[in-house]
């Protein structure tokens, strides 16, 4: 996006083409109207990453619209909670998406957006019932650039089973940590682990764990340091943070600080100084 919009303004500073024309390419950027919904084309642009399509609540007509519009915008477009019949009808306008069924995700990459290497992100997950949720996390951040890497099945029931990757650990610029039942996890990765540790509760567990409320309040809880809690089952919002974390996202665009303005005080002294001057 931010290339597209670099190339228009050369074209229109080098009188390639007219600014009535730039006014009508850009007449979508802020949002698309669809009328069933408003397609924030702005948001690659602002935050680095596209609007990503929830697709429960929306037809496969209404995800199919969205994604299209996205990748004619040039955008990365990815759909999230998407079932098998919501993937058929993408695919019949965009060949080119990928299924990710584990993750129950739609995926079609723009071109551009390789993976960096040392933009490692770890997604742990606590039981095999956890996957999904943590394959949701995990392609969330390969898509926005990532080298991701899995160790599933390494909860505290045996313990032993983490301890032997703490190497694996510590390489990681961000590590995902998804867990149910009492989500202890978290806790211990986090007081293993240097980088960040975004934990993910998850709606797995006996009746005594309120549907996640339980790993949920654990995870709050813990008492080790660096580690930031998602809502329950949000394997897309720990992707996503873990991803800002590891790419260095927006760094880029932070502006360099400017020296502040001279408050009344300051101004009066500068003045009396260019007097005796």
């Amino acid at each position: 996006m931010e290339a597209r919009l670099r190339e228009l303004l050369k074209q229109v500073k080098a009188g390639e083409i007219s600014v009535e024309k730039a006014v009508d390419r850009l007449r979508h950027l802020p949002f698309e109207d669809l009328e069933f919904a408003k397609l924030d084309t702005h948001r690659e642009l602002r935050k680095g990453f596209p609007e990503a399509v929830y697709s429960p609540g929306k037809t496969p007509e209404q995800v199919t619209v969205i994604m299209k519009r996205l990748v004619e915008h040039g955008q990365t477009a990815l759909a999230t909670r998407a079932s098998r019949d919501v993937y058929d009808a993408v695919r019949a306008e965009l060949p080119q998406a990928e299924y990710r069924e584990a993750a129950r995700m739609i995926v079609v990459r723009a071109p551009g957006r390789e993976p960096q290497d040392d933009a490692v992100v770890l997604v742990i997950s606590a039981g095999t019932a956890d996957q999904a949720v943590a394959e949701e996390a995990a392609v969330t951040a390969e898509t926005m650039g990532c080298r991701v890497e899995r160790l599933y099945d390494v909860g505290v029931a045996g313990i032993h089973r983490l301890l032997g990757h703490t190497n694996r650990m510590a390489s990681a610029r961000a590590i995902v940590v998804v867990a149910g039942m009492e989500g202890a996890l978290a806790s211990v990765v986090g007081g293993l682990a240097r980088a960040p540790v975004i934990a993910v509760p998850t709606s797995v567990g006996y009746g005594a764990s309120f549907g996640g409320i339980g790993a949920l309040l654990t995870m709050l809880n813990t008492c080790a340091s660096g580690v930031a809690v998602v809502n329950i089952d949000n394997g897309y919002g720990a992707g996503y943070l873990a991803g800002l974390i590891a790419t260095g996202a927006g760094r880029e665009a932070v502006a360099q600080p400017t020296s502040p303005r001279p408050g009344p005080v300051a101004r009066r002294r500068n003045s009396a100084r260019a007097r005796k001057r």
